[in-house]
């Protein structure tokens, strides 16, 4: 269904599922954010900058933002599974690369106005963690609110239930004072969590 319509079909999901939301009367349609890890950190990350006046907050838990490098750097171990990733998504060592670099939210982040949280594991081999040091890094050049949340002693998710505390902690700190309003300071934008539990 959504072969070669990554940053697309799926998106305009996102956008349908949030404008229902926002018709519901229990919720404030002013205050929709969009969170989501993996695929669903590259849908975040998609929605903050192809169309980024229709969330008020982003979370990207190890998000692709670059799937060039990303379908690159497959594992020796997913070998089997990369000519079936190549189909859906595309190769990027041929013209589909033009295509990629154009869903590739790394390559737009002069257009995210909106305060974003990202959380990794430095030792994920599925998003490298380059990812999310250069998403974090471009869309910090706007001026826009922006922490990172990187555990030294994780992959690709957070396994160990403290980390998982802190990571989700730090996610309800970040939005009580950016999507909620509530009056606390925000974190740092230049702290790093670093976790060796």
């Amino acid at each position: 269904m959504d072969d070669l319509n990554h940053g697309d079909k799926d998106l305009k999901d996102c956008v349908a599922g949030k404008d229902w939301l926002a018709q519901q009367p229990e919720i404030d349609g002013e205050k929709i954010g969009i969170i989501g890890g993996s695929y669903g950190g590259y849908m975040t990350m998609a929605a903050l900058t192809y169309t980024p006046e229709e969330f008020d907050v982003g979370v990207n838990l190890f998000g692709v933002t670059n799937w060039i490098r990303t379908l690159r750097s497959i594992p020796s171990w997913w070998e089997a599974q990369k000519e079936a990733l190549y189909l859906e998504l595309g190769d990027p060592n041929s013209a589909d690369s033009v295509r990629l670099r154009a869903i590739s939210p790394l390559f737009h982040t002069d257009k995210v106005t909106k305060p974003l949280i990202v959380l990794q594991g430095s030792k994920d081999p599925r998003v490298l963690q380059v990812e999310s040091d250069e998403i974090v890094a471009g869309v910090k050049k706007n001026g826009v609110p922006v922490e990172y949340v990187l555990f030294e002693d994780e992959g690709h998710g957070f396994l160990k239930k403290e980390n998982q505390i802190e990571a989700y902690s730090r996610v309800l700190e970040f939005l009580d004072v950016y999507l909620k309003g509530d009056k606390a300071e925000p974190i740092n934008d230049d702290e790093y969590i670093e976790s060796d539990v």
